[in-house]
């Protein structure tokens, strides 16, 4: 059936920009049957690419070249970097992105260059600036090793019982950590060609915090770490450096990533290279061969994918295709679906140290990362694959059951779901003095528990205790406004989005007083245009909530809920008809705006996929007057 099949008076419009949208998306589709939109992030991914290389003294003339030319095209007229489109000035990044131009060959006195290095002093200089961007410093002479924190490798020695162990980090954190601590026993020191004096302001950063406090006795902790390190017990470090790398060496992924995250790829490349191993050894060669395939080449310009996003791009596809109307068993439908059932997670991974009885399952993010599935991705790809027309059924049945095994015994003792771990919520974390940059623990969030119960009801599992638990969860981190904070999606519209439609699918009264709040929330933050926005200051600044430009993914989470509490309710019309005058000739939305999070306050994403993945399903919805 086509998408203007047998629609409902008064929405011709809307129909036709749902079949604009569907012919654009079957258009992009990779002829191996995923979907993949770039994902866009800031230039410390570009900066960092090129100081690796400096590092490892493999450094190109072309690929500086492209790159620098890249990092420019992203400065401001102020001098300024931000980490995301039309924010403020950031001072980690502008930093980061001053060194990458400097290697580039841009001279000290440029005008481009003095004004960034303006920027940074009057933000606090690179005695303000994160932990990560002062050993990046460190690296090369620029910053003194004794005046960083203590990362020693011991750590990798505590038992998973003992507090503050590498499996009390999220994922993304401990696979830094790991490699980080190899790099600071090390203290090494490379050439970087100039100094940075002009970013420096001489004025340093240290609170003495008061023992009373958690911070404070971490700070003891710190400096006690400090005495060790200038006379660590021999036999001590070298057994943690051989573990720390075993470690790494046991997470390298088959396209030569970690993770398949740009973090601890680096980190474990330059890990492995001072503990001893040539750049020619198949591991390193692996690694450095697969960060190629994260970069980006044109008109003269080289930029670099944080992450890649094919399983979670294809799943979101599959959806609105089907919101959309689309067969069940179109071709591009059944390709898809043959490839997420190759991208089925069948081994164990760092989730097993907390669920070590639990069966494989899932599917992750990235083209390649089995270490780490996630739930996320999982309940999106068995929503997307149980409204397929396969044509073998029993294999699809069989993965769709395994999914749902892994994701039901990844539930945390309280009823919520995070991303990537069971408890993980060890919020001590998040004292010790190295971690000042974006979320270190995964505990539960709105927006996953939303995805779960969504699937668990879409598969008739709504009155089973998991998803009356996740349910409960849900309506316990209900904000007193009545919105919900999105953990992976800016912010509260994105929460909201998600977690409206789970509870009405899983048997939740429209009437219901958490459902008629978050309405009212919504409908309260509705722009005068029709569409809806959040500016990711939210997440920092609580004025900001619900409030900021219209786009089309974010028009899309709002109506999507709105659809599922009101139905065609005058504010829902208002929404469909934003997207519908918004929509491109090609069946597109533009979106410059970042409308995804990576760690709430300092790392932001643009998935280019966002602005026509979610408008399907919102106008599919609208259109054929599904919830």
């Amino acid at each position: 059936m086509s998408p203007e099949a047998a629609l409902p008076e008064g929405t011709d419009a809307a129909a036709r920009a749902l079949a604009r949208g569907c012919d654009h998306l079957l258009s992009l589709q990779h002829p191996r049957g995923y979907w993949k939109g770039e994902l866009e992030t800031n230039v410390t991914m570009e900066a960092e690419d090129l100081l690796l290389r400096q590092f490892l003294g493999i450094r190109g003339e072309r690929e500086t070249r492209e790159t620098a030319a890249w990092i420019r095209s992203r400065q401001r007229a102020d001098g300024s970097f931000a980490t995301y489109h039309g924010g403020p000035p950031e001072l980690s990044t502008t930093l980061e992105a001053w060194v990458a131009l400097r290697l580039a060959g841009d001279p000290v006195d440029a005008q481009h260059m003095r004004r960034a290095a303006e920027v940074v002093r009057d933000h606090g200089g690179i005695e303000g600036s994160r932990v990560f961007t002062r050993i990046w410093m460190a690296l090369f002479g620029q910053w003194e090793w004794e005046r960083l924190p203590a990362l020693p490798p011991e750590l990798i020695l505590l038992p998973s019982w003992c507090p503050l162990n590498i499996y009390d980090f999220g994922c993304w954190a401990r696979q830094t950590i790991v490699p980080l601590t190899v790099v600071s026993a090390h203290r090494p020191r490379r050439e970087l060609g100039f100094g940075i004096d002009e970013l420096r302001t001489g004025r340093l950063r240290e609170e003495r915090l008061p023992l009373s406090s958690w911070g404070g006795r971490f700070q003891a902790l710190d400096r006690a770490l400090h005495l060790y390190e200038r006379h660590p017990f021999g036999p001590l470090r070298r057994t943690a450096l051989r573990l720390c790398c075993e470690w790494i060496l046991r997470r390298q992924e088959a396209d030569g990533c970690w993770g398949g995250i740009q973090p601890p790829w680096v980190y474990s490349l330059m890990a492995l290279h001072l503990e001893g191993y040539p750049l020619d050894h198949p591991v390193l060669r692996r690694g450095l061969e697969g960060l190629e395939g994260f970069a980006i080449v044109e008109n003269g310009m080289r930029r670099l994918e944080a992450c890649q996003s094919p399983v979670w791009d294809t799943a979101l596809a599959l959806v609105g295709l089907a919101d959309a109307g689309v067969a069940s068993d179109h071709p591009a439908v059944v390709r898809a679906a043959d490839y997420l059932l190759g991208e089925e997670i069948r081994v164990p991974g760092d989730w097993a140290v907390r669920r070590p009885r639990l069966a494989p399952g899932g599917f992750a993010f990235e083209f390649e990362n089995d270490n780490y599935p996630d739930v996320d991705d999982t309940a999106e790809v068995v929503m997307a694959l149980r409204g397929i027309a396969h044509p073998d059924k029993p294999r699809l049945e069989a993965a769709i059951t395994r999914s749902l095994r892994w994701t039901l015994g990844m539930q945390c003792r309280d009823g919520g779901f995070a991303a990537f771990d069971a408890d993980n919520t060890q919020w001590l974390c998040g004292e010790l003095p190295f971690c000042d940059f974006g979320e270190v623990i995964d505990p539960p969030s709105a927006d996953v528990t939303a995805h779960v119960l969504e699937m668990l009801a879409l598969e008739g599992r709504a009155t089973e205790a998991p998803a009356r638990a996740a349910r409960e969860w849900l309506l316990r981190a209900q904000e007193p406004d009545g919105s919900w904070f999105g953990r992976w999606g800016a912010n509260h519209v994105y929460g909201t989005g998600a977690a409206l439609p789970a509870l009405v699918r899983g048997g939740m009264d429209r009437e219901h007083p958490a459902i008629r709040r978050a309405v009212e929330w919504l409908e309260a933050h509705q722009n005068p245009d029709g569409g809806f926005g959040e500016d990711l200051r939210s997440y920092e600044d609580a004025s900001w909530r619900g409030r900021g430009t219209s786009t089309a993914s974010q028009t899309a989470w709002a109506l999507l809920a709105l659809l599922a509490a009101d139905g065609r309710s005058p504010a829902a019309r208002r929404g469909a008809r934003w997207l519908v005058r918004a929509q491109r000739p090609d069946g597109g939305w533009d979106e410059p705006e970042f409308t995804g999070t990576g760690f709430p306050g300092d790392f932001y994403i643009r998935y280019h996929l966002y602005a026509l993945h979610f408008p399907l399903m919102a106008l599919g919805r609208f259109v054929r007057g599904t919830v």
